[in-house]
């Protein structure tokens, strides 16, 4: 009893610490959005009643007071005021130059992203240069920067073509990884300061010392624990307490990741829906063929033969998209949603052209599918659980509704064996279409009991809720089936120490923070 309360108060701690991150990300995105505007008004007006004053002191100037000499504008010019303007505008050139610099090695960035880099093992080039270009650049900690939007116009101008799928892999690799590093990394600067007090007796302590003498580099702390140094990995890492510009690419690249796995998802939407009309009810044979003998069985092989050809079909385009995700390195995590998402599609569509169309409702139909839904479970247990996952499980609706076809003795069993035993997914107003609506080409045998059947539709009178015409169909769920903390929760430690550059960038001296250090 204790371990779980214990284990309830860990689990409520952090719960708290992700809620109170999330409200300070929104605190300073909704701050910023309500500030962006005003502030440019403000600023016009400052400048103005700025420059009004100083024309007014000018004026005042230029007077001569009594008992007080001219001020002539050679004696201004000279002014202690105006040497240091002088002497500002020359400090500033060194400052302007390195601007420029750092303007043209985002330029490199940008010109290099936009290449196929590929991938060092299983990590992608792409994401990890990004990652610690912004990260020594100190880009996350500046009120103003350009390069998430050149970044964010360079996935979305990469992603246009939507059918190529080894396109939108590569992508959908590069940016949730990119988005895990930055989920472990970025911290709202708001959640600092919601615990003042808490962090100046901190700073008394040795630890509260060494976390401060640290903020001087931070690109090192952040880099030396994400690439697995320390022992407690990634998460003992300080976080980067990053700005407005920040935190709007993170939400960037979060719908960027949405958007890509939402398009690999529906082009086998789209790629396997025709053979799935194919695959509910078996190929038609004439009537003269379905007499007993060789004939008849002869057409019953060959209808069979054709069926298992396009469920085969389906089976080969699963294998064609998983092997494009696994050589593009994307999450297994973000796999098994994809293919739950497809079997489900599966189940949906494969159950409702089932209770909608009276011809699929027979034994010998039954058979057909169920040979087919085979296909399937073979193919799940060759990608095994890592990328398949509990697909299998969401064919469950279909998978009930073909063993009610196919059982014998239907007449025998009770509405409770059915309903618990046989089909414990389906209800009653599911389970009455089917039994109302089967028919037996192949031995004649007949459907559940009178009484089953009546017992029903009493039930169904009583369900109020299940008296919306075609309420026994299911709905399709195409919404996203995961947030970022799934993904940050999903995916292991990345290490990214080793990675050396691509070779657009590797003579740069303005990038030799990213080669790799001597031992």
């Amino acid at each position: 009893m204790e371990k779980k309360v214990r284990q309830l108060q860990e689990s409520l701690t952090r719960l708290e610490e992700k809620i109170a991150n999330v409200e300070s990300e929104n605190q300073v995105l909704r701050q910023q959005a309500v500030l962006m505007a005003p502030n440019k008004f403000l600023h016009r007006r400052q400048s103005s009643l700025a420059q009004r004053e100083r024309a007014s002191e000018s004026a005042h100037n230029s007077i001569a007071v009594e008992g007080k000499p001219h001020v002539t504008n050679q004696e201004l010019q000279t002014s202690p005021s105006m040497n240091q303007r002088e002497s500002s505008e020359v400090d500033d050139k060194p400052q302007k130059s390195l601007n420029e610099k750092q303007q043209e090695n985002q330029e490199l960035l940008i010109r290099c992203i936009a290449q196929h880099l590929g991938f060092a093992g299983n990590r992608p080039i792409a994401a990890c240069i990004i990652y610690k270009c912004l990260l020594h650049w100190r880009s996350f900690e500046v009120e103003r920067t350009s390069v998430f939007d050149r970044i964010i116009q360079t996935i979305g101008h990469a992603i246009e073509t939507q059918d190529n799928n080894d396109v939108l892999a590569y992508w959908l690799s590069n940016a949730s990884t990119l988005l895990l590093l930055l989920q472990r990394t970025l911290k709202a600067s708001g959640a600092a300061g919601m615990a003042p007090q808490r962090r100046r007796s901190q700073s008394a302590t040795l630890f509260g010392r060494m976390t401060q003498s640290f903020r001087g580099s931070p690109a090192g702390v952040n880099l030396s624990l994400i690439n697995g140094s320390s022992s407690r990995g990634v998460d003992t890492c300080r976080q980067v307490e990053a700005k407005y510009p920040a935190l709007l690419f993170k939400q960037q690249l979060t719908a960027y990741v949405e958007k890509i796995y939402g398009m690999i998802r529906d082009n086998l939407k789209k790629e396997i829906s025709p053979l799935l009309g194919l695959c509910i009810q078996a190929p038609r044979t004439s009537r003269a063929s379905l007499v007993k003998g060789s004939s008849r069985s002869v057409a019953n092989t060959e209808a069979q033969k054709a069926l298992i050809a396009h469920w085969q079909g389906i089976v080969k385009s699963l294998g064609n998209f998983l092997n494009t995700l696994k050589a593009n390195h994307v999450p297994p995590f973000l796999v098994r949603k994809v293919f739950t998402q497809i079997f489900s599609f599966i189940n949906v569509q494969l159950f409702n052209s089932l209770l909608l169309r009276r011809e699929c409702c027979s034994f010998s139909n039954g058979e057909y599918v169920k040979a087919g839904l085979a296909e399937l479970e073979h193919w799940c247990y060759k990608a095994t659980d890592e990328y398949a996952g509990s697909a299998w499980d969401e064919l469950k609706h279909i998978r009930q509704a073909i063993g009610f076809l196919v059982i014998h003795q239907k007449p025998k069993k009770t509405l409770d064996e059915i309903s618990h035993d046989l089909c414990p997914v389906l209800s009653i107003q599911q389970l009455y279409r089917i039994s109302t609506m089967y028919w037996d080409d192949k031995y004649g045998t007949h459907s559940v009991s009178p009484e089953v059947i009546s017992n029903m539709r009493v039930l169904m009178t009583e369900d109020s809720n299940n008296a919306v015409s075609n309420s026994f169909l299911l709905d399709d769920d195409s919404s996203i089936p995961f947030s970022v903390d799934d993904i940050s929760k999903s995916m292991e430690q990345i290490d990214i120490a080793d990675i050396d550059p691509p070779p657009l960038i590797r003579e740069n001296s303005g990038f030799s923070f990213l080669l790799p250090r001597p031992d």
